[in-house]
């Protein structure tokens, strides 16, 4: 098992490296969309969709990513489906959480474009401005993922929200946001990535809020796999789940990230 683990994260991280640096924005489009497609089947197993609608959902998510994707540019477009996500995963799945909803077949595809749908256009349009910028984002997801489990296993007490995800403690939470705060703090100073746009006291307030919310895209997921009974999103990855096992803290955390490029004009 931890062999499969580090040999799909050796290949993960090298395959997604090569295409970050090296691919021509073509093939990244039609990556993503291959990705945003893996990630629709997965979701349809979640809101328990079967028979042909799965595939059509498939289908029509890849589609409408490879689309938008290749609009780079169109800000009202980009605005509106980042706002749309923002405002799900700030608004929405709080108190879906906190009250353990239950989703329809048809309202959880919709759902689905709204995880989906932004997280995509958002590695398309951060490349784009910068391929070190979304490396930066990404790894401040994973800072926050690695915090919350070492600073849990260490100090955690509380649990965070044991009908969902029994593992996660409050004290990991705060690992999390603390180990988010530093890490984007230093990148900031030693890179300069987004120094002219975004002085470090705004930084000092997004920074908690993104670690916040890579939590949320965890929990949300959890939640969702333990109403499918599901342990993982699916078995595409050995070691490591399914896709949306691996994206979901970006989900969450995307749609900010890309919304406060636009409205920088980066």
């Amino acid at each position: 098992m931890l062999k499969d683990r580090v040999v799909t994260a050796v290949i993960l991280i090298a395959g997604f490296l090569a295409a970050l640096f090296f691919a021509p924005e073509s093939l990244w489009i039609a990556l993503i969309a291959l990705v945003a497609g893996l990630a629709a089947w997965e979701w349809c197993g979640l809101v328990r969709v079967a028979g042909a609608l799965r595939p059509a959902f498939v289908v029509a998510t890849a589609l409408l990513c490879a689309v938008l994707g290749s609009g780079v540019g169109t800000s009202a477009a980009s605005v509106v489906v980042h706002g749309a996500g923002l405002a799900f995963w700030g608004l929405v799945v709080p108190p879906w959480l906190a009250r353990g909803w239950q989703v329809a077949p048809a309202a959880g595809l919709l759902t689905g474009w709204l995880v989906i749908v932004p997280t995509a256009l958002a590695l398309v349009e951060l490349r784009a401005v910068d391929a070190w910028l979304l490396l930066a984002v990404m790894a401040l997801v994973w800072v926050a993922d690695s915090a919350a489990y070492f600073t849990g296993r260490a100090f955690g007490r509380v649990k965070l929200a044991p009908a969902i995800s029994p593992g996660k403690t409050r004290e990991g939470a705060w690992g999390a946001i603390a180990g988010v705060f530093v890490c984007g703090m230093l990148l900031h100073a030693v890179t300069g990535l987004g120094s002219d746009d975004i002085p470090w006291p705004l930084l000092a307030i997004f920074l908690p809020v993104f670690a916040v919310l890579s939590i949320v895209g965890d929990l949300f997921e959890s939640l969702l796999k333990r109403q499918a009974g599901l342990k993982d999103s699916g078995t595409l990855l050995p070691g490591h789940g399914g896709v949306l096992d691996r994206i979901d803290s970006l989900t969450s955390t995307m749609p900010l990230v890309a919304l406060i490029a636009l409205l920088a004009g980066w």
